[in-house]
């Protein structure tokens, strides 16, 4: 965390100034030292992200988020490194400062022209239609979150609140609350679960009023920010054309049943004039697996965001914290499954998948030990596969609940609570993979469990494990 501008980090990034810092890293301008690129480089001390494990969580929740978005419009990730004390995430540097501060100096008082306005908004559907196409839904959408660069092009970054949800989950509502207040949907307070797609919709009614009107839609003054916000009371500037009052009452419409979509979004007029859509060639995501599929599986969120920008900021003195709350679910209310699980269909691994499963580009290795995950292959059915996992935890007094594709073994032991997870994925139709991993407890005990129960009880049914003694080998 403390290095000295000038140096040469990991032997390529010569680091320059500070860019920004917040309560969990520090970012600072870099150069390559071989090609002359200018890059941002986040740094992260372990130590501190250890100490809290929802954090942590996010990080590599996040780190996950922005290698698998590739757009022209999303701050792109190029690499992450890591030492016994650091993690360092290079990234792509956006010159231009924040949208935020973008407005306080070119559009005091008034805003941008329509046709600005509008082209700015183009940029921004686009990259959140992409990434929702991806089951990641940014949930902190707002001008400090958009960075500008010096071609006037727009970056959104930040994806530290994002929730990520795989094919199967994305009709699922999220429950977490996060954001901003002013950018927050009405239906995202209530807590009863809320369309991640639909809130990011909100959000850009909001940045939309605030680029053409030089203003946000509410008073956050006004105590009662809230009931302004649950009752879309707004009033839109005269200047604004009867296409865009349009756009922006079914943007900031507070029905979420009623609100437009991003699909109607791009097929609405006043959005269509000199829109040019992104041809997908041109935004492939890098892929790879994810234990954490879904918004309810992290616990506690960050209460601001991990690098507070360095750019001044503008239109007054608003708020300008990401808020957050505890997942409504967690592990200790969740019941134990009883009976065989009706599942769905095999998640299956293509080759972005794989190679992403590889001790290199694997993101638990920046904070875990090695030896805290394992990977089999296997030609065994996936229910055998399934019912010795569940068989094996019985063995030692262990709970194991089943969820699909996915057997969590959780217990007692002597060193406190271990909670271990296995999934299985396809590779081919004659093919799965297995993979274990620690996900709370203590490490040798975690490895002691490994080698006394989990091995032995899988020899025969996967790959690596010999049957008659031996050194297992396993695919760590």
């Amino acid at each position: 965390m403390g290095k000295v501008p000038g140096r040469l980090l990991m032997g390529r990034y010569e680091l320059g100034k500070l860019l920004g810092k917040g309560s969990f890293a520090k970012v600072y301008l870099a150069r390559n030292a071989e090609t002359g690129e200018e890059v941002a480089i986040k740094i992260m001390d372990k130590g501190h992200l250890a100490r809290s494990g929802a954090v942590q969580q996010q990080v590599m929740r996040e780190i996950d988020i922005m290698r698998r978005v590739r757009h022209p419009n999303v701050v792109r990730i190029h690499e992450v490194m890591a030492t016994k004390r650091s993690i360092f995430v290079v990234m792509e540097y956006v010159g231009g400062g924040s949208l935020d501060a973008y407005l306080a100096h070119r559009a005091a008082g008034r805003g941008l022209a329509e046709p600005s306005a509008r082209r700015v908004f183009h940029q921004l559907v686009s990259a959140l239609d992409y990434c929702h196409s991806l089951g990641v839904y940014h949930r902190d959408v707002k001008p400090d979150n958009i960075l500008v660069d010096g071609a006037g092009k727009i970056k959104v970054a930040d994806f530290g609140l994002s929730a990520l949800t795989d094919a199967d989950r994305r009709e699922a509502p999220l429950h977490t609350v996060c954001g901003t207040p002013m950018f927050i949907a009405p239906e995202v307070f209530l807590r009863r679960g809320y369309d991640g797609a639909k809130a990011d919709v909100w959000a850009c009614g909001v940045v939309l009023f605030a680029l053409a009107a030089g203003r946000f839609p509410f008073n956050q003054r006004d105590t009662g920010l809230y009931h302004l916000i649950r009752r879309g009371d707004y009033h839109c500037p005269p200047w604004f054309s009867p296409g865009l009052v349009r756009l922006i009452r079914r943007l900031l419409c507070p029905d979420p049943e009623r609100r437009i979509a991003m699909a109607q979004i791009k097929e609405n007029p006043w959005f269509r004039k000199g829109f040019k859509e992104i041809p997908r060639s041109l935004s492939v995501p890098e892929q790879r697996g994810s234990d954490s599929d879904s918004d309810d599986d992290s616990t506690v969120l960050l209460e601001s965001s991990p690098v507070a920008s360095a750019q001044p900021r503008g239109y007054g003195s608003r708020m300008h914290t990401s808020v957050s709350a505890p997942s409504l679910t967690t592990l200790g209310c969740a019941g134990s499954t009883a009976g065989r699980p009706r599942m769905r269909r095999l998640k299956s691994l293509n080759a972005f998948d794989i190679i992403a499963s590889s001790p290199s580009l694997n993101l638990t290795g920046l904070f875990e030990e090695p030896g805290e995950q394992m990977r089999f292959v296997s030609t065994a059915p996936v229910s055998d596969i399934i019912a010795k996992l569940e068989e094996i935890a019985g063995h030692v007094s262990f709970t194991a609940r089943t969820k699909e594709y996915q057997v969590s073994i959780g217990g007692n032991g002597n060193r406190g609570a271990l909670l271990v997870s296995a999934k299985v994925f396809e590779l081919t139709p004659e093919l799965v993979m297995l993979k274990v991993c620690k996900k709370a407890g203590d490490t040798a005990e975690y490895r002691q469990f490994c080698d006394n129960e989990l091995k032995p009880g899988l020899r025969g049914l996967v790959d690596g494990l010999p049957k008659d003694g031996g050194e297992p080998i396993a695919c760590n």
